[in-house]
């Protein structure tokens, strides 16, 4: 991946200690992105939002869908298999479908993920009106809901309990802390008060504790979330019940009485809105949606990736609820709808979606970054050869990622472009290496480190030198990856449009190797 550092934005100053700059907007083809972030990001991803093209049969303006199912399953299984490795151990996925392909998909699912790690299929709504009543008889009952496949890394993840305020439910208030009942032992100094007559509600140690918990609620979450969420989504989070104290208005001491009336919630989420308006997207999502998500799955500071982007409601709840997100994006919304979205996010101009309701104020940033193209070409006899469009360090930082090395080129030894452990390193060179460079190189490698080359063509045997190991640049890229191909998406104009039905619904599952376009 390349950065585009022109279309990196950032707010202009910090507004919480908990901005953060290094989220990734990545334009290009899903797939290879995702493959492109292995290396950084297996294991460390919590919580993963997709919302896929649906195989319609509609032309949407965004997504081209209506794929032969084989096709479409071919396409998704490469995309979750990718997405399986960056979960971190306790991830979980979110995959939103409607009944057109969600039977084959379960199947997939529970293929790539294991059948034990399904958790749920979530039913929320569909966002669309309903015309039947003009018509006396109909073909069949309108599509009120779509479902969300969730499914964890592992068999043992535990879920947390999921808690919404009932429709009825008393909102936090603050009361005062004095209590007229007279217990001198429960006289002491707090805020600098101490009372003469009647005693604090609770004992010393608790009252002070309560004291810590608001302090650090005010520093660390008030910019984000009101006391009743932050409450809540400790709660849910850690099962605890926090206590509150602070100095109110006159001096009086307060404490914070929580909300009453939670409810539990099951896999039926007809409450919350899923088809959002802030874009001229027609597909976006409501935040809410993404709100309940991210804050069921993840706390501050987790990373949250979306690599069917679309409008971006998941970089945008992501940010506004202080974690790290990643968005992957092929279509030009990615310019038109995403980035200024995203800007007026950070810049606290976004006044809809969750903002009031997380008290979002702006802050952070992301980067950006497109796909490079491929690294290898073909030359004028048909042999791969490096793409001109690289230059040296292109392609060492390149070959760094292909042979699952850590990049970082050393300023004072030139062989050293990359480590995999302190003693492993990697040197990227496009020259012929002969027997007297490569000895020299191995006598300054020394007996306790080891050295991978991966050079234009060598003069010895790859086994000559045992602290060295030989790799010819096309062979070791055409051995880790596909090359001359920049877009595996599920856009590709050239494919068979699903045929139509002829009565049956058979499970089709002959799920094909091939790329599209080949």
């Amino acid at each position: 991946m390349l950065e585009n550092q022109e279309q990196f934005y950032h707010s202009a100053h910090r507004v919480t200690d908990h901005d953060f700059f290094d989220n990734r907007l990545i334009f290009g083809d899903n797939l290879l992105a995702i493959k492109a972030l292995e290396q950084e990001f297996s294991g460390k991803i919590k919580c993963i939002f997709i919302d896929p093209p649906y195989n319609t049969g509609a032309a949407f303006e965004h997504y081209d869908d209506g794929l032969e199912h084989s096709i479409w399953l071919g396409l998704m299984r490469d995309r979750l298999t990718c997405l399986c490795q960056l979960l971190a151990p306790d991830g979980l996925i979110f995959v939103q479908i409607d009944y057109r392909e969600g039977a084959r998909l379960k199947v997939l699912m529970d293929e790539v993920f294991g059948n034990l790690c399904f958790k749920n299929e979530i039913i929320v709504r569909r966002g669309t009106k309903n015309v039947q009543s003009q018509f006396e008889t109909i073909d069949a009952l309108s599509t009120g809901h779509d479902v969300i496949y969730l499914y964890a890394k592992s068999s043992s993840v535990r879920l947390q309990k999921l808690q919404a305020l009932d429709e009825e439910a008393e909102p936090g208030k603050w009361d005062t802390f004095w209590r007229g009942t007279d217990r001198p032992t429960m006289r002491y100094e707090i805020f600098g008060i101490r009372p003469d007559t009647g005693q604090w509600r609770w004992s010393e140690e608790r009252g002070y504790k309560a004291k810590r918990n608001f302090e650090r609620y005010c520093e660390e979450y008030a910019a984000s979330l009101t006391l009743d969420e932050y409450y809540g989504l400790k709660k849910q989070e850690e099962g605890v019940d926090l206590d509150f104290v602070r100095l109110g208005p006159d001096d009086t001491v307060q404490y914070y009485v929580s909300p009453r009336n939670y409810k539990i919630l099951s896999d039926v989420w007809m409450d919350v809105r899923t088809s959002g308006k802030l874009t001229n997207f027609a597909h976006e999502k409501h935040e809410e949606l993404l709100e309940r998500i991210v804050r069921w799955s993840t706390r501050l500071g987790d990373w949250v990736l979306d690599s069917f982007a679309g409008s971006g409601t998941t970089g945008a709840v992501a940010h506004k609820m202080g974690r790290r997100w990643i968005m992957v994006e092929l279509g030009e919304h990615c310019h038109t709808h995403i980035i200024p979205r995203l800007k007026k996010v950070i810049d606290g101009e976004d006044k809809g979606g969750i903002t009031e309701a997380v008290g979002w104020k702006g802050g952070g940033g992301f980067r950006y970054y497109r796909l490079a193209s491929s690294l290898l070409e073909q030359d004028q006899f048909g042999n791969p050869v490096i793409s001109k469009q690289y230059n040296a360090a292109m392609v060492a930082e390149a070959m760094c990622k292909l042979m699952v090395f850590t990049y970082a080129p050393s300023e004072t030894i030139y062989w050293q472009h990359g480590h995999s452990t302190e003693h492993d390193f990697i040197y990227v060179t496009t020259q012929t290496l002969t027997r007297e460079q490569l000895a020299k190189l191995s006598e300054e490698v020394g007996e306790k480190r080891s050295l991978l080359i991966c050079c234009g063509a060598f003069r010895v045997k790859s086994d000559a030198f045992p602290n060295l190991m030989l790799k010819k640049i096309p062979k070791a890229v055409l051995s880790r990856c596909e090359w001359g191909k920049d877009d595996y998406s599920l856009r590709v104009e050239n494919l068979p449009k699903a045929p139509p039905k002829a009565g049956q619904r058979e499970l089709e599952f002959d799920i094909i190797k091939e790329k599209p376009g080949q």
